[in-house]
């Protein structure tokens, strides 16, 4: 399996940290630079806009899939390759799934927390074997780990049946890619019955 599109999830704000707006932008190059479309939520706005408009600049693909509700408060991005507008957030949800080899979550709100543990959620029941991985920006995911890790050692959070990773954290934007990589070439099918990730 070869990783020809990754769904990314961020915030519809840059955050406070300039260093957020500056991983968006550098993931965007190396998104392009390795031929790998982008996945994402539609928006022109936050670290959404600041990704794919990078894409874009540096000869890349984006496939924006936005709802019908956000089209205007998040305001579209109408220069992406591909721009689907969706009835409602669950149409929107199962496309980007379906269109994707792999999932990344870069910081953002509560939206991009719930699509991510929602892919964990799915990885978990084994419906998945596609890769997640978090991009723990300055420690940005630390919290989420913290509690995955706490639901896990009271009994809570199990592995899945093939004891695999449900997902892996990186520190740095260049290294994105590469653990996906990684991840995707140790993939099998994507069947019901595909190989999950827990950490």
């Amino acid at each position: 399996m070869t990783l020809t599109s990754l769904c990314v999830y961020c915030g519809a704000a840059t955050g406070i940290d300039p260093d957020y707006a500056a991983s968006a932008e550098r993931l965007g190059q190396l998104m392009a630079d390795s031929g790998v479309r982008l996945i994402y939520g539609g928006g022109d706005v936050g670290l959404m806009g600041i990704l794919a408009r990078s894409v874009l600049r540096h000869g890349g693909a984006v496939t924006g899939i936005i709802p019908r509700f956000l089209k205007d408060r998040e305001i579209m991005l109408r220069e992406a390759t591909d721009l689907v507008v969706t009835a409602d957030m669950h149409e929107r949800k199962r496309l980007m799934f379906d269109r994707s080899d792999a999932f990344l979550a870069l910081p953002g709100g509560i939206g991009t927390l719930e699509e991510t543990v929602e892919m964990m959620t799915w990885a978990q029941l084994g419906q998945h074997g596609k890769p997640i991985v978090l991009a723990n920006l300055k420690g940005f995911w630390d919290p989420l780990v913290a509690l995955l890790r706490h639901m896990e050692a009271g009994g809570f959070l199990h592995p899945p049946r093939s004891g695999k990773v449900l997902y892996t954290s990186v520190d740095r934007i260049d290294e994105v890619l590469p653990a996906i990589g990684r991840m995707v070439e140790e993939a099998p099918s994507d069947t019901p019955e595909a190989r999950t990730y827990l950490m």
